[in-house]
Protein backbone atom coordinates (compact mmCIF):
# COMPACT_ATOMS: atom_id res chain seq x y z
CA UNK A 1 0.00 0.00 0.00
CA UNK A 2 1.44 3.40 -1.34
CA UNK A 3 2.45 5.74 1.56
CA UNK A 4 0.28 8.19 -0.06
CA UNK A 5 -3.02 5.73 -0.19
CA UNK A 6 -2.22 5.84 3.98
CA UNK A 7 -2.31 9.62 4.51
CA UNK A 8 -5.61 10.11 2.22
CA UNK A 9 -8.00 6.99 3.84
CA UNK A 10 -9.80 7.51 7.10
CA UNK A 11 -11.81 4.21 7.17
CA UNK A 12 -11.93 4.26 11.34
CA UNK A 13 -15.76 3.34 12.89
CA UNK A 14 -17.02 3.52 9.62
CA UNK A 15 -20.03 1.26 7.90
CA UNK A 16 -19.66 -0.71 4.91
CA UNK A 17 -23.10 -0.15 2.89
CA UNK A 18 -22.99 0.72 -0.23
CA UNK A 19 -19.98 1.47 -2.56
CA UNK A 20 -20.52 4.28 -3.91
CA UNK A 21 -19.75 5.96 -0.40
CA UNK A 22 -16.03 5.28 -0.61
CA UNK A 23 -13.40 7.16 -2.97
CA UNK A 24 -11.80 5.71 -5.28
CA UNK A 25 -8.38 5.76 -2.91
CA UNK A 26 -10.21 3.79 -0.03
CA UNK A 27 -11.56 0.95 -2.53
CA UNK A 28 -7.95 0.31 -3.62
CA UNK A 29 -6.71 0.25 -0.02
CA UNK A 30 -9.31 -2.18 0.92
CA UNK A 31 -8.62 -4.30 -2.10
CA UNK A 32 -5.03 -3.83 -1.54
CA UNK A 33 -4.85 -5.11 1.56
CA UNK A 34 -7.26 -8.16 0.83
CA UNK A 35 -4.37 -9.04 -0.97
CA UNK A 36 -1.47 -8.28 1.47
CA UNK A 37 -3.70 -10.67 4.09
CA UNK A 38 -4.41 -13.31 0.85
CA UNK A 39 -0.71 -13.47 0.94
CA UNK A 40 -0.04 -13.78 5.15
CA UNK A 41 -2.71 -16.78 4.84
CA UNK A 42 -1.01 -18.58 2.17
CA UNK A 43 1.98 -18.11 4.15
CA UNK A 44 0.46 -19.54 7.69
CA UNK A 45 0.95 -16.03 9.05
CA UNK A 46 -1.58 -15.23 11.73
CA UNK A 47 -3.59 -12.07 11.20
CA UNK A 48 -5.45 -12.37 14.63
CA UNK A 49 -5.59 -8.68 16.10
CA UNK A 50 -8.30 -9.45 18.49
CA UNK A 51 -8.52 -11.58 21.45
CA UNK A 52 -11.71 -10.96 22.28
CA UNK A 53 -14.94 -9.17 21.12
CA UNK A 54 -18.02 -11.15 18.93
CA UNK A 55 -19.36 -10.69 15.17
CA UNK A 56 -22.63 -10.86 14.52
CA UNK A 57 -24.12 -12.24 11.54
CA UNK A 58 -27.88 -11.69 10.40
CA UNK A 59 -28.54 -13.72 7.29
CA UNK A 60 -32.49 -12.79 6.03
CA UNK A 61 -31.97 -14.61 3.12
CA UNK A 62 -30.12 -17.80 1.86
CA UNK A 63 -26.44 -18.03 1.75
CA UNK A 64 -23.45 -20.07 0.85
CA UNK A 65 -20.59 -18.44 -0.21
CA UNK A 66 -20.84 -15.07 1.92
CA UNK A 67 -22.21 -16.80 4.72
CA UNK A 68 -19.00 -18.63 4.91
CA UNK A 69 -16.62 -15.94 3.99
CA UNK A 70 -17.84 -13.93 6.46
CA UNK A 71 -17.24 -17.10 9.37
CA UNK A 72 -13.96 -17.10 7.61
CA UNK A 73 -12.67 -13.62 8.02
CA UNK A 74 -13.77 -13.57 11.55
CA UNK A 75 -12.02 -16.06 12.72
CA UNK A 76 -9.43 -14.84 10.79
CA UNK A 77 -9.12 -12.05 12.62
CA UNK A 78 -9.54 -13.39 16.03
CA UNK A 79 -13.08 -12.59 16.73
CA UNK A 80 -15.44 -14.98 17.53
CA UNK A 81 -19.00 -15.40 15.41
CA UNK A 82 -22.60 -15.70 16.69
CA UNK A 83 -25.26 -15.76 14.10
CA UNK A 84 -28.75 -13.87 15.33
CA UNK A 85 -31.47 -16.31 14.11
CA UNK A 86 -34.70 -14.16 14.49
CA UNK A 87 -37.11 -16.87 15.46
CA UNK A 88 -35.03 -17.87 18.57
CA UNK A 89 -34.89 -14.53 19.96
CA UNK A 90 -37.50 -11.71 21.48
CA UNK A 91 -38.01 -10.14 17.70
CA UNK A 92 -40.22 -12.59 16.83
CA UNK A 93 -42.08 -11.28 20.44
CA UNK A 94 -41.95 -7.65 18.58
CA UNK A 95 -38.95 -6.41 19.84
CA UNK A 96 -37.89 -3.46 18.15
CA UNK A 97 -34.81 -3.01 15.76
CA UNK A 98 -33.82 0.07 18.16
CA UNK A 99 -33.67 -2.35 21.10
CA UNK A 100 -32.38 -5.58 19.31
CA UNK A 101 -29.36 -3.65 17.67
CA UNK A 102 -27.70 -2.15 20.66
CA UNK A 103 -28.65 -5.75 22.66
CA UNK A 104 -26.48 -7.17 20.63
CA UNK A 105 -23.73 -4.94 20.54
CA UNK A 106 -22.04 -4.83 24.05
CA UNK A 107 -18.74 -6.37 22.88
CA UNK A 108 -19.40 -6.65 19.35
CA UNK A 109 -17.09 -5.42 16.98
CA UNK A 110 -19.10 -6.26 13.45
CA UNK A 111 -22.52 -6.95 12.41
CA UNK A 112 -22.58 -8.40 9.15
CA UNK A 113 -26.54 -8.31 7.52
CA UNK A 114 -27.68 -10.00 4.40
CA UNK A 115 -31.18 -8.21 3.45
CA UNK A 116 -31.55 -8.70 -0.63
CA UNK A 117 -34.75 -10.11 -1.12
CA UNK A 118 -37.25 -6.65 -1.30
CA UNK A 119 -36.62 -3.46 -3.43
CA UNK A 120 -36.87 -0.51 -0.75
CA UNK A 121 -36.18 -2.67 2.66
CA UNK A 122 -32.71 -4.24 2.63
CA UNK A 123 -30.82 -0.74 2.74
CA UNK A 124 -33.17 0.69 5.09
CA UNK A 125 -32.99 -2.25 7.47
CA UNK A 126 -29.20 -2.20 7.18
CA UNK A 127 -28.82 1.58 7.75
CA UNK A 128 -31.46 1.49 10.92
CA UNK A 129 -29.35 -1.14 12.33
CA UNK A 130 -26.43 1.47 11.65
CA UNK A 131 -28.08 4.54 13.38
CA UNK A 132 -29.39 2.53 16.61
CA UNK A 133 -25.77 1.29 17.50
CA UNK A 134 -24.34 5.21 16.70
CA UNK A 135 -27.00 6.10 19.31
CA UNK A 136 -26.73 3.41 21.56
CA UNK A 137 -22.42 4.53 21.24
CA UNK A 138 -23.47 8.26 21.81
CA UNK A 139 -25.36 8.00 24.52
CA UNK A 140 -22.61 5.72 26.76
CA UNK A 141 -24.78 2.34 26.05
CA UNK A 142 -21.81 0.91 24.29
CA UNK A 143 -18.50 1.31 24.55
CA UNK A 144 -17.58 0.71 20.87
CA UNK A 145 -19.72 1.16 18.06
CA UNK A 146 -19.70 -1.79 16.15
CA UNK A 147 -19.22 -1.74 11.73
CA UNK A 148 -22.47 -2.75 9.79
CA UNK A 149 -21.25 -4.55 7.20
CA UNK A 150 -23.28 -5.01 4.42
CA UNK A 151 -23.60 -8.87 3.02
CA UNK A 152 -25.85 -7.83 0.68
CA UNK A 153 -28.57 -5.38 0.37
CA UNK A 154 -31.64 -4.58 -2.33
CA UNK A 155 -29.25 -2.23 -3.96
CA UNK A 156 -25.90 -2.96 -3.61
CA UNK A 157 -23.23 -6.24 -2.51
CA UNK A 158 -20.16 -5.18 -2.31
CA UNK A 159 -18.10 -7.68 -0.69
CA UNK A 160 -19.55 -9.89 -3.95
CA UNK A 161 -17.98 -6.77 -6.36
CA UNK A 162 -15.06 -6.23 -4.29
CA UNK A 163 -13.89 -9.60 -4.53
CA UNK A 164 -14.95 -9.43 -8.18
CA UNK A 165 -12.62 -6.35 -8.64
CA UNK A 166 -9.52 -7.92 -6.62
CA UNK A 167 -9.86 -10.90 -9.45
CA UNK A 168 -9.35 -8.79 -12.09
CA UNK A 169 -6.53 -7.05 -10.59
CA UNK A 170 -4.83 -9.75 -10.20
CA UNK A 171 -5.94 -11.55 -13.75
CA UNK A 172 -4.89 -8.53 -15.98
CA UNK A 173 -1.69 -7.56 -13.78
CA UNK A 174 -2.35 -4.35 -12.39
CA UNK A 175 -4.72 -1.78 -11.60
CA UNK A 176 -3.79 0.51 -14.91
CA UNK A 177 -4.42 -2.48 -17.00
CA UNK A 178 -8.42 -1.76 -16.27
CA UNK A 179 -8.79 1.07 -17.61
CA UNK A 180 -10.56 0.31 -21.04
CA UNK A 181 -11.40 -3.33 -20.27
CA UNK A 182 -14.55 -3.76 -21.76
CA UNK A 183 -17.31 -5.60 -19.26
CA UNK A 184 -20.33 -6.71 -20.61
CA UNK A 185 -22.83 -7.16 -17.58
CA UNK A 186 -25.74 -8.92 -19.07
CA UNK A 187 -29.15 -10.52 -17.87
CA UNK A 188 -28.94 -14.09 -18.56
CA UNK A 189 -31.74 -16.71 -18.59
CA UNK A 190 -33.19 -18.36 -15.45
CA UNK A 191 -35.94 -21.04 -14.36
CA UNK A 192 -36.30 -19.55 -11.00
CA UNK A 193 -37.65 -16.42 -10.13
CA UNK A 194 -36.91 -13.32 -7.97
CA UNK A 195 -33.28 -13.52 -7.96
CA UNK A 196 -31.96 -9.99 -6.73
CA UNK A 197 -30.86 -7.07 -8.55
CA UNK A 198 -28.09 -5.82 -6.72
CA UNK A 199 -24.66 -7.76 -7.78
CA UNK A 200 -25.69 -5.76 -11.60
CA UNK A 201 -26.20 -3.03 -9.44
CA UNK A 202 -22.85 -2.80 -7.52
CA UNK A 203 -20.75 -4.19 -11.02
CA UNK A 204 -22.23 -1.02 -13.39
CA UNK A 205 -21.21 1.44 -10.09
CA UNK A 206 -17.93 -0.21 -9.07
CA UNK A 207 -16.38 -0.77 -12.15
CA UNK A 208 -17.34 2.35 -13.65
CA UNK A 209 -15.01 4.31 -11.14
CA UNK A 210 -11.98 2.48 -13.02
CA UNK A 211 -12.19 3.49 -16.66
CA UNK A 212 -13.35 0.83 -17.71
CA UNK A 213 -16.08 -0.07 -20.51
CA UNK A 214 -19.28 -1.45 -18.88
CA UNK A 215 -22.11 -2.58 -21.44
CA UNK A 216 -25.65 -3.53 -19.36
CA UNK A 217 -27.46 -5.96 -21.24
CA UNK A 218 -30.85 -7.39 -20.88
CA UNK A 219 -33.79 -8.00 -22.80
CA UNK A 220 -36.83 -4.85 -22.94
CA UNK A 221 -38.38 -5.05 -19.11
CA UNK A 222 -35.95 -6.47 -17.48
CA UNK A 223 -33.97 -2.72 -16.43
CA UNK A 224 -31.95 -1.92 -12.54
CA UNK A 225 -33.06 0.93 -10.17
CA UNK A 226 -33.42 4.43 -12.24
CA UNK A 227 -30.65 6.23 -9.43
CA UNK A 228 -28.31 3.27 -10.15
CA UNK A 229 -28.06 3.53 -13.68
CA UNK A 230 -27.69 7.78 -13.10
CA UNK A 231 -25.18 6.74 -10.71
CA UNK A 232 -22.86 4.47 -13.38
CA UNK A 233 -23.44 7.00 -15.98
CA UNK A 234 -21.73 9.62 -13.83
CA UNK A 235 -19.45 7.13 -12.76
CA UNK A 236 -18.20 6.60 -16.27
CA UNK A 237 -17.83 10.14 -17.73
CA UNK A 238 -16.17 11.22 -14.35
CA UNK A 239 -13.68 7.95 -15.04
CA UNK A 240 -13.31 8.69 -18.50
CA UNK A 241 -14.80 5.48 -18.98
CA UNK A 242 -17.73 4.25 -21.15
CA UNK A 243 -21.29 3.13 -20.32
CA UNK A 244 -24.27 2.00 -22.13
CA UNK A 245 -27.10 -0.37 -22.51
CA UNK A 246 -28.41 -2.87 -24.83
CA UNK A 247 -31.36 -5.37 -25.70
CA UNK A 248 -28.64 -7.38 -27.20
CA UNK A 249 -26.66 -10.26 -25.68
CA UNK A 250 -24.32 -10.78 -28.98
CA UNK A 251 -23.72 -7.12 -29.31
CA UNK A 252 -22.72 -6.92 -25.75
CA UNK A 253 -20.40 -10.18 -25.72
CA UNK A 254 -18.92 -8.47 -29.22
CA UNK A 255 -14.89 -7.76 -28.47
CA UNK A 256 -15.86 -7.80 -24.57
CA UNK A 257 -12.69 -8.88 -22.29
CA UNK A 258 -14.92 -9.59 -19.67
CA UNK A 259 -18.71 -10.96 -19.49
CA UNK A 260 -20.37 -11.64 -16.80
CA UNK A 261 -24.44 -13.34 -17.64
CA UNK A 262 -26.14 -13.51 -14.58
CA UNK A 263 -29.82 -13.47 -13.78
CA UNK A 264 -31.88 -10.98 -11.90
CA UNK A 265 -35.22 -9.93 -11.48
CA UNK A 266 -37.26 -6.79 -13.01
CA UNK A 267 -36.75 -3.37 -10.83
CA UNK A 268 -40.66 -3.56 -11.47
CA UNK A 269 -41.32 -6.47 -11.18
CA UNK A 270 -39.18 -6.85 -7.42
CA UNK A 271 -41.20 -3.28 -6.95
CA UNK A 272 -44.31 -4.92 -7.35
CA UNK A 273 -43.26 -7.98 -5.04
CA UNK A 274 -42.56 -5.38 -2.06
CA UNK A 275 -45.79 -3.89 -2.29
CA UNK A 276 -48.06 -7.29 -2.71
CA UNK A 277 -45.66 -8.38 0.43
CA UNK A 278 -46.61 -5.67 2.58
CA UNK A 279 -49.94 -6.22 1.89
CA UNK A 280 -49.88 -10.09 2.43
CA UNK A 281 -50.92 -10.79 -0.95
CA UNK A 282 -49.95 -14.08 -1.24
CA UNK A 283 -52.84 -14.57 -4.33
CA UNK A 284 -51.12 -11.26 -6.07
CA UNK A 285 -47.35 -12.98 -5.36
CA UNK A 286 -48.39 -16.61 -7.23
CA UNK A 287 -49.76 -13.94 -10.06
CA UNK A 288 -46.61 -12.05 -9.76
CA UNK A 289 -44.42 -15.05 -10.02
CA UNK A 290 -46.35 -17.00 -12.85
CA UNK A 291 -45.43 -13.56 -14.64
CA UNK A 292 -42.29 -13.39 -13.98
CA UNK A 293 -41.56 -17.10 -15.03
CA UNK A 294 -43.42 -16.74 -18.23
CA UNK A 295 -40.72 -13.35 -18.59
CA UNK A 296 -37.88 -15.12 -18.67
CA UNK A 297 -39.56 -18.39 -20.41
CA UNK A 298 -39.47 -15.86 -23.60
CA UNK A 299 -35.88 -15.07 -23.27
CA UNK A 300 -34.10 -18.45 -23.03
CA UNK A 301 -31.80 -17.28 -25.73
CA UNK A 302 -30.26 -15.48 -23.21
CA UNK A 303 -27.62 -18.00 -22.34
CA UNK A 304 -23.75 -17.62 -22.41
CA UNK A 305 -22.74 -20.70 -24.85
CA UNK A 306 -19.72 -21.14 -26.61
CA UNK A 307 -20.89 -19.35 -29.69
CA UNK A 308 -21.02 -16.65 -27.79
CA UNK A 309 -17.72 -16.68 -26.00
CA UNK A 310 -16.73 -16.79 -29.45
CA UNK A 311 -17.96 -13.03 -29.92
CA UNK A 312 -16.01 -11.74 -27.58
CA UNK A 313 -12.01 -9.87 -28.16
CA UNK A 314 -9.74 -13.06 -28.90
CA UNK A 315 -12.77 -15.06 -29.08
CA UNK A 316 -11.88 -16.03 -24.91
CA UNK A 317 -12.86 -13.61 -23.00
CA UNK A 318 -12.91 -14.18 -18.98
CA UNK A 319 -16.37 -15.69 -17.55
CA UNK A 320 -17.56 -14.16 -14.51
CA UNK A 321 -20.05 -15.26 -12.09
CA UNK A 322 -21.23 -14.49 -8.29
CA UNK A 323 -22.17 -18.49 -8.12
CA UNK A 324 -24.14 -20.39 -7.91
CA UNK A 325 -24.83 -19.98 -11.82
CA UNK A 326 -27.75 -22.24 -13.30
CA UNK A 327 -25.86 -24.39 -15.65
CA UNK A 328 -27.35 -25.98 -18.58
CA UNK A 329 -28.02 -29.70 -18.13
CA UNK A 330 -26.44 -30.01 -15.00
CA UNK A 331 -28.20 -27.99 -12.15
CA UNK A 332 -31.23 -27.05 -14.21
CA UNK A 333 -32.17 -28.47 -18.11
CA UNK A 334 -31.65 -24.72 -19.43
CA UNK A 335 -29.96 -21.79 -17.66
CA UNK A 336 -27.58 -18.90 -17.61
CA UNK A 337 -24.34 -20.44 -19.21
CA UNK A 338 -23.78 -23.84 -20.87
CA UNK A 339 -21.65 -26.47 -19.35
CA UNK A 340 -18.67 -26.48 -21.76
CA UNK A 341 -18.35 -22.96 -20.83
CA UNK A 342 -18.84 -23.09 -17.23
CA UNK A 343 -16.50 -25.92 -16.77
CA UNK A 344 -13.79 -23.96 -18.80
CA UNK A 345 -13.96 -20.98 -16.57
CA UNK A 346 -15.00 -22.95 -13.36
CA UNK A 347 -11.88 -22.67 -11.69
CA UNK A 348 -11.34 -19.15 -11.97
CA UNK A 349 -15.01 -18.65 -10.46
CA UNK A 350 -14.17 -20.25 -7.18
CA UNK A 351 -10.70 -18.18 -7.25
CA UNK A 352 -12.43 -14.83 -7.80
CA UNK A 353 -14.94 -16.01 -4.76
CA UNK A 354 -11.97 -16.64 -2.72
CA UNK A 355 -11.07 -13.13 -2.19
CA UNK A 356 -14.50 -12.69 -0.40
CA UNK A 357 -12.79 -13.94 3.08
CA UNK A 358 -10.06 -11.47 2.55
CA UNK A 359 -12.48 -8.52 1.28
CA UNK A 360 -14.05 -8.75 4.61
CA UNK A 361 -11.42 -8.81 6.75
CA UNK A 362 -9.84 -6.18 5.21
CA UNK A 363 -12.97 -3.74 5.97
CA UNK A 364 -12.89 -5.59 9.61
CA UNK A 365 -9.29 -4.42 9.99
CA UNK A 366 -9.66 -1.00 8.21
CA UNK A 367 -12.75 0.33 10.03
CA UNK A 368 -11.65 -1.49 13.79
CA UNK A 369 -8.13 0.17 13.69
CA UNK A 370 -7.52 3.94 13.65
CA UNK A 371 -3.88 3.84 11.98
CA UNK A 372 -3.35 1.70 8.90
CA UNK A 373 0.56 1.90 9.50
CA UNK A 374 0.14 0.32 12.36
CA UNK A 375 -1.99 -2.59 10.79
CA UNK A 376 0.78 -3.02 8.06
CA UNK A 377 3.52 -3.06 11.14
CA UNK A 378 1.85 -5.57 12.65
CA UNK A 379 1.64 -7.84 9.60
CA UNK A 380 5.59 -6.80 9.47
CA UNK A 381 4.70 -5.53 5.44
Amino acid sequence: MKKKQRKKINLYSRDFLYTQDFSKTEIKAIVDLTFLLKKMHLSGKSARFFDSGLAISIFRDFSTRTRFSFASAVSFTGLTLSELNEEQTQISHGETVRETANMISFLTEVIGIRDDLYIGEGHKYMKEIADAVREGYENGVLARKPTIINLQSDIDHPTQTFSDLAHLVNFFGSWKKLRGKRIAMSWAYSPSYGKPLSVPQGIITLFTRFGMNVILAHPEGYGLMPEIIETAKANSKKSGGSFEITNDMDKAFKNADIVYPKSWAPFTIMKKRTELLRAGRRDGLRQLEKKCLDMNSRNKKWECTKEKINLTKGQNALYMHCLPADISGVNCIRGEVSKDVFEKYRIQTYKEAGYKPFVIASVILLTRFKRITSILKKLKI
